[in-house]
């Protein structure tokens, strides 16, 4: 039988990284893009660089898209392709845009035309909800806040019309915020865990965040991309929300992690009003029954539990 193929935009990503990992140990071929001509540096961490068939392109750019799709023939298209930082979105709202929706219109294109058969999944966000005091479902109206999330809700909306105008097999996994060891120093949590890597090691430089009080729900990034797998192996892929169903304050994250240390944290982290965004969202709760109950999926890690097992990571791997 003639292996399984994944074509996985984005492959240099937190996500796409541990994504490209997961099919190769289901002896898939695995080929993904990425903007640089270089190996991407997570893929050379978790050991799996010289097995995916890397392609570099730019999603903005729809000839050499349809050129990929053609070329990987595959039978699963993965869209984790664009920049991922809210906080970016805000100085870069043209180039947000392009990547999580431009782009994966293109791939759309070039999916229906030369892989008619392939599943795809669009990594939308949990963002797309907005506030969401009472737990977010796959029902709950969109209220973007920021670039961001307003590109990341355009994207589904091209899903939703691809599946109705062409009965494309794609659906959106609404992500909500998941941490790992590959998460760069550009996002808090990587901040954080780049900081208590430092302090672990006897440094006291002071840490400056933004605003400690926002909820989130946090989970472990591995167990995300599985929930994507599952997705497409479904006949009909249906949208599905991917959270822990446990929020937390990012203070108390911020809390757990230096107590894990032995630190107290009010000692060395500070709140820069300056870090803050424009515009924000304060709390964010999810609800993902629908997912254990469609792919039987839940996740492994929450809450102070998570928090132990990324410093643990974090001071395994001093040299990240």
């Amino acid at each position: 039988m003639t292996a399984r193929s994944a074509l996985i935009w984005g492959v240099g990503g937190q996500d796409g990284a541990y994504l490209a990992q997961l099919l190769l140990d289901k002896d898939y071929r695995v080929h993904g893009t990425s903007r640089g001509g270089a190996i991407p540096d997570n893929l050379a961490r978790l050991g799996v660089a010289d097995r995916v068939m890397l392609h570099r392109a730019d999603p903005s750019d729809s000839a050499r898209v349809t050129e990929i799709v053609a070329a990987a023939a595959p039978d699963e298209i993965y869209y984790l392709a664009g920049q991922s930082s809210v906080g970016r979105s805000f100085a870069e709202p043209q180039a947000t845009f392009a990547g999580a929706a431009f782009g994966l219109l293109n791939v759309l294109e070039a999916a229906r035309r030369e892989a008619p058969d392939a599943a795809l999944l669009n990594a939308a966000s949990g963002d797309c909800f907005g506030e969401t005091l009472e737990p977010a479902t796959e029902q709950s109206p969109f209220r973007p806040r920021s670039p961001y999330a307003a590109a990341k809700c355009s994207a589904h909306l091209l899903i939703e019309a691809n599946r109705v105008a062409y009965r494309q097999r794609a659906c959106s996994a609404f992500l909500f915020a998941h941490e790992s060891p590959l998460r760069p120093d550009s996002f808090v949590i990587g901040k954080l865990m780049a900081a208590v890597r430092r302090f672990a090691a006897g440094e006291r430089a002071p840490l400056e965040l933004g605003d400690l009080s926002v909820v989130r729900d946090w989970g472990w990034a591995p167990d995300y991309v599985a929930a994507m797998w599952a997705m497409l192996q479904r006949e009909t892929p249906e949208d599905l929300i991917l959270a822990t169903g446990t929020s937390m304050r990012l203070e108390d994250f911020v809390a757990a992690a230096f107590a894990a240390i032995g630190l107290d944290w009010r000692e060395h982290v500070t709140s820069v009003p300056g870090l803050r965004r424009p515009a924000d969202i304060a709390e964010q709760h999810a609800d993902p029954s629908r997912a254990a109950e469609v792919i039987g999926w839940r996740a492994s890690l929450a809450g102070e539990e998570l928090v132990k097992r990324l410093v643990a990571e974090a001071i395994a791997s001093p040299s990240a």
